[in-house]
């Protein structure tokens, strides 16, 4: 079982930056799984952010994030990160890091993702 910790969130005020981590644990064969985050805003359904693929040689991001956010992996030390650059107030959420077994892809729905962090808690004033 696989479980995933995320950091690094916390009040920041609009055009400041954060790096979220996630970190892997418990797990076997992380360098196996693609890495993904997504967030969930009040009100709002659980939506894409960005995947990053098993190698870490692919990475799509949602139009929303776009040239601001960056998703990176470090097998070495189980970890996968967004670093939040430009933030803006819609850019409020609870960010979730998750991990899909199927190395072979690099899905944007959350359906295909097998473990899921708590998530943490990203806020941006203006």
């Amino acid at each position: 079982q696989v479980q995933l910790v995320e950091s690094g969130g916390g009040l920041v005020q609009a055009g400041g930056s954060l790096r979220l981590s996630c970190a892997a644990s418990g797990g076997r064969t992380f360098s196996t799984y693609s890495m993904g985050w997504f967030r969930q805003a009040p009100g709002k359904e659980r939506e894409f952010v960005a995947v990053i693929s098993a190698s870490g040689g692919s990475t799509y991001y949602a139009d929303s994030v776009k040239g601001r956010f960056t998703i990176s992996r470090d097998n070495a030390k189980n970890t996968v990160y967004l670093q939040m650059n430009s933030l803006k107030p819609e850019d409020t959420a609870v960010y979730y890091c998750a991990a899909d077994k199927n190395w072979l892809r690099a899905s944007m729905s959350r359906r295909d993702y097998d473990y899921w962090g708590q998530g943490t808690q990203v806020t941006v004033s203006s």
